[in-house]
């Protein structure tokens, strides 16, 4: 007989894009445009960092909040890009952005303490925060064209509010705020006190205009989320980054600390290589992403879908149309059966995703030219006279 475990682990569940790409993995020929994992190569400058520290036996615990060279040349590298403000003792290399998400959210939560979420939303926060006891509060904003407004914001405070999840560019909408969006947020929030945990690991892949962070409008209260694993297509490296005032930093450390000790010695070498003669890795992906958009924007829309365009990321947010009655769930399914291309049913991402799907054009164009034909192919069997 075991005594019993943590209450409030029975009410979470394995992440639907997981559990939805593995429940199609074994169709044979099937197109996958589910998971948001860049198609592109880690640089070759980054790999040989990576050789170069095994090498040179460059494999002890470093310091517990990354190497000095990491931290301090992280720093810059975020200052130079969106012009942080942060110095080198107030920056955490972490394993991968979900680390620096969780250690965020176990530092700054009490029970009850209440979250605001914008819906649609990545699944990944929810759950650490019923972990802590908070309470979630999503704010819809499939009408807002899946921006969070300031009225909106407004509406979702109360006495118990403690924080404000903001990720942009967005997964899985591909959307982003701009400058003067940002700023209404901002002008909401500034005084109270609410910290804002601004994810930020797409901010090199957006499109027409560089990103801009909320960080400068509210110093102190602001919590930057991000990392390498999109930018320089070094998922596997796991190398994220934490980054708050110093004194709330101090607080995470410990929690860092306690979990993993340090980040991979070997990686934090590539990350560093990255972070400075690698700095501007990303400008070639992002290109491509925007060519890839482009292309596939194309091919929803003259297959019956309403599309909002994304500004970066590599998403599409896909409403079903009226004329499609099954689930999302039912959609995607068929769609992996029938037409060998894979997508991720909307309500892993939001209370109102049973009418949406995710499609990450992560993927060959040779790829997404394939699964688009097959989609429309699909569309027109399938839902023939109202395509």
């Amino acid at each position: 007989m075991r005594k019993p475990i943590r209450p409030e682990l029975s009410a979470i569940k394995i992440s639907g894009i997981r559990r939805f790409n593995s429940e199609i993995s074994d169709i044979d020929g099937i197109l996958k445009l589910t998971l948001g994992e860049p198609d592109f190569d880690t640089p070759e400058h980054v790999k040989q960092a990576a050789i170069n520290a095994i090498n040179d036996n460059f494999t002890n615990y470093t310091n517990n909040a990354g190497t000095p060279e990491l931290v301090s040349a992280a720093a810059d590298y975020f200052n130079e890009k969106y012009q942080l403000g942060f110095t080198s003792e107030e920056v955490i290399v972490t394993i991968g952005a979900t680390e620096a998400i969780a250690i965020a959210l176990e530092t700054i939560l009490n029970p009850g303490d209440e979250v605001i979420l914008p819906d649609p939303i990545y699944p990944g926060y929810e759950p650490l925060i019923h972990l802590m006891g908070a309470i979630p509060v999503k704010v819809d904003t499939t009408e807002s064209a899946f921006k969070l407004t300031s009225a909106q914001l407004k509406s979702a405070l109360s006495q118990k509010t403690k924080a404000l999840i903001l990720p942009y560019p967005s997964n899985p909408t591909g959307v982003t705020l701009s400058e003067a969006e940002l700023r209404e947020l901002a002008d909401v929030l500034e005084g109270t006190g609410i910290y804002v945990l601004a994810d930020e690991i797409y901010s090199e892949l957006t499109y027409d205009k560089p990103h801009t962070s909320i960080r400068p409008m509210l110093k102190e209260q602001t919590i930057v989320i991000n990392g390498l694993s999109k930018s320089h297509a070094m998922i596997g490296f796991r190398i994220g980054f934490l980054m708050a005032p110093k004194p709330l930093l101090q607080e995470m450390l410990k929690i860092h600390q306690y979990t993993v000790t340090c980040a991979s010695s070997i990686s934090q070498k590539a990350a560093f290589q990255a972070v400075t003669k690698g700095k501007n890795d990303a400008f070639q992906m992002r290109s491509e992403y925007k060519t890839r958009a482009g292309f596939v924007h194309n091919r929803l829309v003259k297959m019956g879908f309403h599309v909002i365009p994304p500004d970066g990321a590599f998403y599409f947010f896909v409403k079903l149309p009226d004329f499609v009655t099954e689930s999302a769930y039912d959609f995607a399914l068929k769609l992996a059966k029938v037409a060998k291309v894979a997508v991720v049913p909307g309500d892993a991402f939001s209370e109102k995703g049973d009418r949406y799907f995710r499609l990450s054009y992560a993927a060959s164009l040779n790829t997404l030219t394939a699964a688009t034909e097959n989609m429309a192919k699909f569309m027109s069997e399938e839902y023939g006279e109202n395509v």
